[in-house]
């Protein structure tokens, strides 16, 4: 069955199998995605239940082929004719022992079953159906990855934004101390310098915290041992996307998302049990034989077999004929609206990723200029400080506008790759186009 989003906690998981090695990992998008398609846990559960539903596709199909079994007997008794109530005179009392020995093959098939035929086909569809959610699955797997490993990118941008501003407030502490202690500035301006540099030292430790924590989530993810080392190469930079058509993308992702087919082949295999459940009412024919020698011994033995053909009809079973029709009906019905739900929201998917993308776009733009016209703001105010032409109240109030001006130009550039990595997602191409829609090729 295709993935629910209770199920998506599956793809925060995986199985570690390898062990830490006491090199730097040097660990490329591509290269945590090859490991995350190994290890990922909702792929491994996606693969366990394809095996799964390829078992009972079998199972189903053994219904429909005849089932031939062989045994050799061999029997010794001897019989007490008194405990038998049988006791003559002149005749003896205890007979045996005697024995003989078999060797038969039996045969049983099932030559017409209509329901049968018809649980068989839906197995197939169901088998079809768990193929195309495991291809699913490996485009969810490149999604949470995807997504895991620019949120790390962010942390990075956010730290040596951060490392920036401690590094930037440090030289107006210093100028605040010299001017104190020249007596050209009063001590107000030492302490809010100093407020300054060690809130800017706060927001470094946090960002810095929050990175190794990522790391650890990314390392879940792809399968990585806890206390491996690793370090993120080959950063994606920002570019932007062609304008995408909604209309085509919207066709496209209808004929190549995977979860989609595996909705379909789920609606196809409950129609087939629905018809299987309606031909419970048909007769069935059936055969049994067996075939075989018997005797005193294989030596002395001689042929034997016996041949049945059995033609049934259920004749009063209509409660359960009627409830298991009802419920095949039920089902039925379920799948067809959940197919139905499941085009409209492939469909909102591209719109909304498309949207997204527009936005976040516009949005590091915006957020670019604002960086440039606070790092601007912030020079001026340094340089008036050192003038001694203001307070340093303008250079803290710089400083805050640079480091939320920063935060916002990191936010908008993830948010406008996580919508990339969204729109391929919904288009169903993620798996194999990620780098492109990410370099914007």
């Amino acid at each position: 069955m295709a993935p629910t989003p209770a199920d998506s906690s599956m793809y925060q998981g995986s199985v570690v199998t390898d062990k830490a090695t006491g090199d730097v990992m040097q660990l490329s998008i591509e290269r945590a995605i090859n490991l995350g398609l190994q290890h990922n846990l909702g792929v491994i559960v996606s693969q366990v239940n394809e095996s799964t539903a390829g078992g009972q596709r079998l199972q189903q199909l053994q219904d429909l082929l005849p089932t031939v079994t062989g045994d050799f007997r061999t029997a010794v008794q001897e019989t007490n004719l008194k405990a038998e109530g049988l006791n003559f005179s002149g005749f003896p009392t205890i007979i045996g022992p005697y024995g003989y020995q078999d060797v038969r093959a039996n045969l049983t098939w099932s030559l017409l079953n209509i329901s049968s035929l018809q649980k068989y086909l839906a197995s197939k569809h169901n088998f079809s159906g768990t193929q195309l959610t495991y291809a699913d699955a490996k485009d969810l797997v490149v999604l949470t990855i995807g997504n895991a490993f620019l949120v790390c990118v962010a942390d990075e941008s956010t730290i040596r934004n951060d490392q920036a501003q401690v590094d930037s407030s440090k030289v107006s502490l210093d100028q605040a101390v010299a001017n104190h202690e020249a007596g050209t500035a009063p001590l107000l301006d030492e302490l809010r310098a100093r407020v300054d540099f060690q809130t800017q030292q706060q927001s470094l430790i946090s960002a810095q915290n929050q990175f190794e924590k990522d790391k650890i989530s990314l390392a879940r993810v792809i399968g990585l041992p806890l206390d491996q080392r690793f370090e993120l190469t080959d950063l994606p930079a920002y570019v932007p996307l062609p304008d995408v058509d909604p209309k085509v993308a919207q066709a496209q992702a209808l004929n190549t998302r995977q979860d989609l087919k595996a909705s379909a082949e789920e609606e196809k295999g409950a129609e087939e049990n629905r018809k299987a459940a309606t031909a419970e009412r048909y007769p069935t024919i059936s055969f049994s034989g067996d075939f075989g020698d018997i005797g005193q011994n294989l030596a002395t033995s001689h042929g034997t077999f016996t041949a049945v053909g059995t033609a049934s009809v259920p004749l009063f079973e209509e409660g359960k004929l009627r409830g298991d029709a009802r419920l095949a009906q039920a089902q039925l019905d379920q799948e067809i609206a959940q197919l139905n739900n499941l085009r409209g929201q492939v469909q909102a998917d591209v719109a909304n990723s498309i949207y997204d993308i527009e936005t976040a776009a516009k949005q590091v733009e915006v957020s670019r200029s604002n960086v440039q016209l606070a790092q601007q703001e912030l020079s001026d105010a340094q340089e008036r400080y050192a003038a001694g032409v203001s307070d340093n109240l303008p250079v803290t109030q710089a400083l805050a506008s640079v480091a939320q001006a920063n935060s916002q130009y990191v936010t908008s550039l993830y948010q406008h790759s996580v919508a990339k990595l969204e729109l391929a997602r919904a288009m169903g191409v993620v798996g194999t186009k990620y780098q492109q829609y990410l370099g914007g090729k």
